[in-house]
């Protein structure tokens, strides 16, 4: 009889144990220990474009937009009422870049007993050929290229008279032409050839300018 009643005790503290383990995995409590908590969302961030101009600060603390700069930019730009003037205005360098000895160099040798306006005109053909993809990028380069200019001698330009009035002339033509301070009158021109031949060139003719005619 004994052993009956603590057999019997042994399956109901069984059957109590059973009941217990298998109801808690049952509710899902400890997989959900397992399972992170969702981190806090953040608000996106939306960036908008918007342009920002900045004033540029003068010398007495004001600020000055890119239209008064670009005022007081052509304001600075010669004011000669002649091209003569503005020839006589411009500095003689005390040493020449390469490029700007080829540049004047070229308005030396094939125009310097011309009148200013042609020199001016042969300078700027120099000067948009650099500018242009069908032409070398720079004056030496230009000046040089094979079979363009009849007074360069084995890839190489002569001796010029450095200390002659004509290359002083050639010298400040040649900054003219660089810096666009004065209108050409063959402009846009891209080639020239001296008046005494007809090579019957299909280009769109610029005009005449003293023994030159220019074409682009």
């Amino acid at each position: 009889m004994r052993t009956k009643v603590q057999w019997a005790s042994a399956m109901a503290l069984a059957a109590t144990v059973f009941a217990t383990l298998f109801g808690a995995q049952g509710s899902g409590a400890a997989a959900s220990d397992m399972i992170p908590t969702p981190a806090r969302q953040e608000p996106a961030v939306t960036f908008v474009s918007q342009p920002v101009v900045q004033a540029i600060a003068s010398g007495d603390g004001e600020s000055e937009t890119d239209d008064t700069l670009a005022q007081q930019a052509v304001e600075e730009l010669p004011d000669a009422d002649s091209l003569a003037e503005l020839v006589a205005e411009q500095a003689m360098p005390q040493t020449l870049s390469r490029e700007m000895r080829c540049l004047a160099g070229a308005i030396y040798f094939e125009a310097r007993g011309e009148t200013l306006e042609g020199q001016l005109a042969v300078g700027r053909v120099i000067v948009n050929r650099a500018a242009s993809d069908r032409f070398p990028d720079s004056y030496c380069g230009v000046v040089l290229q094979r079979s363009q200019f009849s007074f360069v001698r084995g890839h190489a330009m002569p001796s010029v008279r450095e200390h002659s009035a004509g290359w002083h002339r050639a010298v400040a033509i040649a900054q003219i032409a660089r810096d666009g301070s004065w209108k050409s009158p063959a402009k846009g021109a891209l080639f020239f050839h001296a008046a005494r031949v007809s090579p019957n060139w299909r280009l769109t003719k610029v005009g005449r300018i003293d023994n030159h005619i220019f074409y682009r």
